[in-house]
């Protein structure tokens, strides 16, 4: 069973940048695509961006394509989300989690992710 431990968040203004990593324990993190998601208060989990166990892949919300890049380096366990022009509206705890299936396609539903990490809090100030 994959762990997951999600860092790198933290509070930046209105077109700053931010990197989140996502470090997996445990398992074969190489095995399995990878997604991010945020959650904001009072509002449910949305899909940010995900990408296959090879990285040939990726997929994006349309509220963050131009400003967010996935990305994974399988030999440290680690993936990442390099967050560019952040705005107010970015403003979430931010989750990782693995493909439930070991499929190459990638996929924006929460429910075919599994091993949630704890989340890393993103706040930008406007």
């Amino acid at each position: 069973q994959v762990q997951l431990v999600e860092s790198g968040g933290g509070l930046v203004q209105a077109g700053d940048s931010l990197r989140l990593s996502c470090t997996a324990s445990r398992g074969t993190f190489s095995n399995y695509g990878m997604g991010w998601f945020r959650q904001a208060p009072g509002k449910e989990r949305e899909f940010v961006a995900g990408i296959s166990w090879s990285g040939g892949s990726t997929l994006y919300a349309n509220s963050v394509k131009g400003r967010f890049t996935i990305s994974r380096d399988n030999a440290k366990n680690t993936g990442y989300l390099q967050m560019n022009s952040l705005k107010a509206e970015d403003t979430a705890v931010y989750y990782c989690a693995t493909r439930r299936k070991l499929v190459p396609v990638v996929s924006s539903r929460a429910y075919e992710y599994e091993n949630w990490g704890q989340g890393t809090q993103v706040t930008v100030s406007s």
